[in-house]
């Protein structure tokens, strides 16, 4: 094989280079559009169930009544969280971040899947919709834990609520309203897949080795706990305390305060997070639909003052910079209403993305091709070890 990469074209961050074919995501950029396996992504979000989306995704086709069924009842049956979980999650630290957390816990469900090393389609599928069923579980006994200081005792799942339904009852252990159980829905519709993002990509990279899907899914985790990727929803709800949450307050008061911040941050030339994205020229094409389950957020709870907050760094950005929100932007808000905490956000993201994540490793694993990028070298010339 020839190594050499004289005369070659650097695309820094791999920045517009096509790596490989892929069935399952695109950006339509006639429309500005996020479909996944042809359909647009609103309209799922709109209309179909989060189990209905992870076939969808896995199987290439929406389920019918049967396959749906079938479906539900699996995740259904796979919600509890496995005591040896659960023991190495209480020998954690609460310090630690949640992603850590998340990451050990799916090495430890790698370890205890007795098909660990099988890679066929029908083992690694089932695989997919196990850790499709049990993330929740870890995620909320990871909240309920470091809110109680330590080890506390899970809130067993219920039989009779359906997957957005009872994630939030695991998490707080009460019914959420309808308007709250929707808006879920609807970001996990949205969080689901992204083409080759990064996290995906290291996923398919880790796969290519004819590495575990496991490994694959921890290794994800570990590119998704970056803020300039997964992590940015975080730091949107630390922007927001930064500038300071004043429930009562009304809109256009936080709208102020929040434009004066900016103005002073980029006077600083501070970095901030929320906004951009490099697929996107003409903003992201989820941030409408999850813009309008905030909304509802917000008017279900009835906190002018984070409108006003989002409002002021939204316009004062398009202003300043010309640079639009990304999904991460209303994505925290959101969760920050319905109780979850602030470093929390990125879990749920997983919770998500385990269906893109499995479906990209069922695809590289189906065509594959060691992935082995080359790099321009600017280090010295041979030269001799002195002495030798």
């Amino acid at each position: 094989m020839n190594q050499s990469t004289a005369g070659s074209e650097i695309h820094k961050g791999l920045n517009g280079v096509i790596a490989d074919v892929s069935a399952i995501s695109k950006v339509n950029p006639e429309t500005n559009s996020l479909l996944y396996r042809g359909y647009p992504a609103p309209e799922l979000a709109a209309t179909q169930s989060v189990e209905a989306v992870a076939h969808l995704l896995w199987h290439g086709e929406l389920p019918d009544q049967e396959e749906l069924a079938a479906a539900t009842a699996h995740e259904r049956g796979h919600r509890e969280l496995a005591p040896e979980v659960r023991t190495v999650l209480d020998a954690l630290p609460v310090t630690c971040h949640p992603m850590d957390s998340l990451r050990t816990a799916v090495s430890v469900l790698g370890g205890l899947d007795p098909a660990a090393h099988d890679s066929s389609r029908a083992a690694e599928l089932e695989k997919a919709r196990t850790l499709f069923a049990q993330l929740p579980a870890v995620i909320a006994y990871e909240q309920r834990r470091r809110r109680a200081g330590g080890p506390t005792e899970p809130i067993p799942p219920r039989g009779d609520l359906d997957y957005a339904q009872n994630m939030l009852w695991m998490t707080f252990g009460e019914d959420a309203a309808d308007e709250v159980v929707d808006a879920f829905r609807i970001s996990m519709v949205m969080y689901a897949e992204h083409s080759f993002n990064a996290s995906t990509f290291t996923a398919r990279v880790i796969t290519s080795t004819l590495s575990d899907l496991h490994s694959a899914v921890a290794g994800a985790i570990g590119a998704l706990k970056g803020p300039l990727h997964g992590g940015a929803n975080e730091a949107v709800l630390h922007t927001f305390d930064e500038i300071g949450i004043r429930p009562g307050e009304s809109a256009q008061e936080a709208k102020a305060r929040a434009q004066a911040w900016l103005e002073e941050a980029l006077a600083q030339k501070r970095k901030i997070m929320g906004f951009g994205h490099r697929v996107y020229t003409h903003g992201d094409s989820r941030v409408p639909t999850m813009k309008a389950a905030l909304d509802a957020m917000i008017a279900h709870y009835e906190r002018p003052e984070l409108l006003g907050l989002y409002d002021g760094l939204e316009q004062a950005m398009e202003e300043a910079k010309g640079i639009r929100p990304n999904v991460d932007y209303p994505g925290g808000p959101m969760y920050h209403l319905m109780g979850f905490d602030t470093e929390m956000f990125t879990p749920l993201f997983v919770a998500a993305r385990i269906t893109g994540w499995t479906a990209h490793i069922m695809e590289q694993r189906a065509a594959n091709s060691l992935i082995r990028p080359l790099a321009l070298y600017e280090g010295p010339e041979e030269r001799s070890v002195p002495g030798a």
